[in-house]
């Protein structure tokens, strides 16, 4: 009797092993870049561990003392104040100009010419440092800047206006640049949301009589929700994070009277002074406010709109 013929073996190619191998850089630059910076966090809260001149004291475990250090000793609620505040009102013009720039360039009645180099224009300052921003606005701003030259030019001030020394303009300042720096990526992203939205329904809806404004806040608005929520949470990530700008426009004092310092600046004392003991603390609550207020934002702008897509 003939043995049967051996079948032969056929090489296969198991993709999900190339899977790993191409998503493994990203868990390992997450792992030593942020994982680990992040327990580590959360390891030197419980510390007390600073130098003072040039002897170490710790670290020594203290619990939670350097959390209730933080509130019991510092000012963080005027600085958590400030940041909220130089927040929103940056972000209040901030998605008011982007909405309306977004509605005119994706208009189809009004049909502007040059959308692309408009979106270009728009979004360029995105691209500057923030640093740079700074530096050119102290310069701009300062006591003998080209500002004050020109007022006094014209008549409009027998003195030189100390932009800097007040509390208003200070934050004003601020608050222009973070507007400038980020109303084109705000822009960018409800373009893209409104464009998204099926032409068919703004059809419709003129068909049957529908003006402008009932267009707008019946189904442009409702339809980008997702994009709003999107734009308002990482918006105020980015805002309790505010660091660059009123650190380099006041040359990290906060002032005047520390009215512009944020909580970012106040972490960042501690950090430079070695106390990372209290360092690690605010981190540690600047993260836990963060997440939480990303959370109760989103429920709260999104159950709407799920309650809308269930009923429909």
């Amino acid at each position: 009797m003939s043995r049967p013929i051996a079948a032969k073996k056929r090489k296969t190619v198991e993709y999900s092993r190339w899977g790993y191998f191409f998503i493994a850089p990203f868990f390992i630059i997450y792992t030593i870049f942020s994982l680990v910076p992040l327990i580590s966090t959360f390891y030197n809260s419980f510390f007390e561990n600073y130098r003072v001149g040039l002897s170490q004291v710790g670290p020594t475990f203290v619990g939670i003392q350097n959390f209730i250090s933080v509130f019991t000793e510092s000012k963080i609620y005027i600085y958590a104040w400030n940041t909220v505040l130089l927040w929103v009102l940056n972000f209040i013009p901030q998605i008011a100009v982007s909405l309306l720039l977004a509605v005119l360039f994706t208009s189809s009645s009004m049909n502007i010419k040059g959308q692309q180099f408009f979106k270009t224009v728009i979004y360029m300052p995105n691209l500057i440092m923030a640093s740079a921003f700074s530096m050119l606005f102290f310069a701009l701003f300062s006591d003998g800047g080209p500002v004050n030259s020109i007022v006094m030019s014209a008549g409009l001030a027998t003195d030189p206006i100390r932009f800097l020394s007040s509390v208003g303009w200070t934050r004003t300042l601020i608050c222009i640049m973070n507007f400038m720096m980020w109303f084109g990526n705000t822009t960018i992203l409800l373009m893209a949301g409104i464009m998204g939205i099926d032409t068919s329904l703004f059809e419709a809806a003129r068909i049957d009589g529908a003006g402008t404004g009932k267009v707008f806040f019946r189904i442009t608005m409702p339809l980008l929700k997702p994009i709003f929520v999107f734009v308002f949470i990482t918006s105020l990530i980015g805002g309790l994070q505010m660091f660059d700008v009123p650190q380099i426009l006041t040359n990290g004092s906060g002032n005047p009277d520390r009215t512009s310092m944020t909580l970012i600046m106040f972490l960042n004392k501690h950090l430079a002074s070695r106390n990372y003991g209290m360092g690690g603390a605010v981190s540690v609550l600047i993260f836990f406010v963060t997440g939480a207020l990303s959370l109760v934002a989103y429920r709260a702008t999104m159950r709407g709109y799920r309650d809308s897509g269930a009923a429909n």
